[in-house]
């Protein structure tokens, strides 16, 4: 099931139970309420139950004093000061009452306010929908905190971990809560803030359970495993340059908050602006896919679509340039054609990259995650293929040190002669050179230490074949852990349960945690996703584009095990720096 279905049904829930005869209503959101909305939702959507405009909780807004609003926030500072600030005075009300929805628990400091200042009198709901993550994908949700990276691997930060932990856990809690699982809690063992982030989890979901006894409930539930992962189990992943399209437009290509901006075919035509998510059919199937079948991909589909409108299309490959006169041609198909256009675009510019330095770059960087060559002999000197890299003028520096870390990872550490000659080949600048350094906080050893003790991982699987693409012959780790962990096979030595592994799904408890709200807590339950096992991957310290193919590879090859993966943040340049 896809999360930004679940979500989104949520959402649209807790708009039905407050709507009553057909009034209309307006729906005030904060920042993550906002990408919630525009994730998960469509404004149809919103409108058929009777909102009438979404507004931010952040701007000036109009008073409406004969409506009542909707309020989708976190439970924050800001957020409830807004709040008491629209209902301060009867005088200046900005609606008629108000529907609270938090998007996870509410502090009890927090409650009190609003409890003792006037606007508890307007509030007609107040509830918490245990929503505090952002759905990216079917199976991909972010906790959009980059700045937890540095809090958890920089020593300097050391104080503020408790709560950076604190926070992750409640919005990963909340994630289990609206996906209805009560999963086991399994870390790998190797890093300490893996244990005490699994341990406040499993804390937060004993409430949430104790608050709905049938969380958890249903056919093979007992195995659902919620697995916590520190970004040291495969530091190699992030370094590599990947080649499947999703993966390769991200690195390479200036896409931000999902957006892809590029300059229109035409000079008589405006630069475009395109978003790349779950609603464009073609990027959703071809995101996956190598680069090397990509525009061949869009073009057979172009074809096929040419025909079947009764189009003119060209018999060989079709450019983005062709596109743009078919536009002209044929205005009326311009929906369908800008579809094509864009994923055509979107090809060229990464083949564009490929064809200057990326391809030279995959080359090492392949041979050196692998440790042999493209017909399987081990090499025994890598420096033959490094040294040419690293003396590149027209090579950046960041590329640079991907290529000296992956050296060093290889070579389990080098001495601090061997690292200052790369770095001084490399003409790696000052203020860049701590970064490979830095590595060692990801258990990395970075310079020789014959006493260092290297982390245990599992065995890796073999996955070269002749079919294999000689530039992608790497694949993540996390893949090879979570078939595992759907075999039953994942070792508990190396992953193991917080609380032992668990016999069956049987966990009766009680509680009333959401009493405090009385008369507000009146609206919807969590509502109903029914499904076999579920594993949840959460990696400490962000993913790759890779690995999240991975999960969508590993579900459909478990097709009764539904997976979904969080991050803090990706791109392998992110992780570098």
């Amino acid at each position: 099931m896809s999360l930004k279905a679940v979500v989104g049904t949520n959402i649209l829930e807790v708009i039905k139970s407050v709507r009553k005869n057909k009034e209309w209503r307006v729906l005030v959101v904060d920042k993550l309420g906002m990408r919630m909305i525009s994730s998960c939702c469509k404004m149809h959507n919103l409108t058929e139950n009777g909102i009438t405009i979404v507004e931010d909780l952040a701007k000036k807004r109009e008073p409406l004093t004969t409506m009542e609003a909707i309020y989708l926030i976190q439970p924050n500072q800001n957020s409830v000061d807004i709040l008491k600030k629209d209902f301060e005075s009867i005088r200046s009300l900005q609606y008629r009452l108000a529907h609270v929805f938090f998007t996870e628990a509410c502090p009890d400091d927090l409650f009190t306010e609003i409890c003792r200042s006037p606007a508890s009198k307007f509030i007609k709901t107040l509830k918490e929908i245990n929503i505090a993550f952002l759905p990216c994908e079917a199976k991909i949700f972010s906790l959009d905190n980059p700045s937890s990276f540095s809090t958890l691997y920089n020593p300097a930060k050391t104080s503020h971990c408790a709560s950076t932990l604190e926070k992750l856990a409640a919005q990963i809690a909340t994630l289990c809560s609206t996906l209805g699982e009560y999963p086991s809690v399994r870390i790998r063992g190797e890093f300490e803030h893996n244990a005490e982030l699994g341990h406040i989890i499993q804390s937060k979901l004993d409430a949430y359970k104790a608050d709905d006894p049938t969380m958890g409930e249903g056919v093979d539930k007992h195995r659902s495993q919620l697995l916590i992962i520190d970004r040291g189990f495969d530091p190699v992943s992030p370094l590599l340059h990947e080649l499947t399209f999703q993966a390769m437009a991200y690195d390479l290509l200036q896409i931000e908050n999902d957006v892809y901006k590029y300059e229109a075919p035409s000079p008589d035509m405006p630069d475009k602006e395109v978003l790349l998510d779950d609603n464009d059919e073609l990027w959703v199937e071809l995101r996956h896919q190598h680069i090397a079948v990509v525009s061949q991909e869009v073009t057979s589909k172009l074809k096929k679509f040419a025909v079947d409108k009764r189009m003119k299309c060209k018999e060989d490959k079709t450019s983005v340039r062709d596109l743009s006169v078919m536009l002209k041609k044929m205005p009326q198909y311009q929906k369908e054609l800008r579809v094509y256009s864009t994923q055509l675009r979107l090809a060229e510019d990464c083949m564009t990259k490929f064809k200057g330095n990326v391809e030279k770059l995959c080359r090492v960087e392949q041979d050196l995650a692998m440790g042999t060559d493209s017909e399987g002999e081990k090499i025994r000197d890598h420096m033959r293929s490094i040294v040419p890299i690293l003396l590149d003028q027209n090579i950046t520096s960041m590329d640079k040190i991907r290529i000296i870390l992956l050296y060093i990872i290889g070579k389990n550490g080098i001495s601090e002669e061997n690292l200052a000659k790369l770095i001084q080949h490399a003409q790696i600048p000052e203020p860049e050179k701590n970064i490979v350094t830095n590595m060692k906080r990801l258990g990395v050893q970075v310079i020789y230490d014959p006493k260092f003790r290297k982390p245990k991982t599992i065995e890796r699987k073999e996955r070269v074949s002749e079919h294999t693409y000689q530039l992608s012959r790497w694949s993540p780790l996390i893949k090879d852990i979570m078939e595992d962990a759907c075999n039953d096979k994942l070792d508990q030595k190396l992953f193991p349960y917080l609380s032992g592994k668990p016999a069956s799904s049987g966990h009766s408890s009680s509680g009333t945690r959401s009493a405090r709200y009385g008369h507000w807590s009146k609206g919807p339950s969590r509502s109903e996703h029914r499904s076999g096992p579920r594993l949840i991957v959460f990696i400490l310290g962000g993913m790759t584009y890779s690995e999240m193919r991975s999960a969508y590879e590993v579900c459909r090859e478990f097709n009764t095990w539904e997976i979904y993966m969080g991050k803090i943040f990706h791109l392998p340049l992110l992780f570098v720096r």
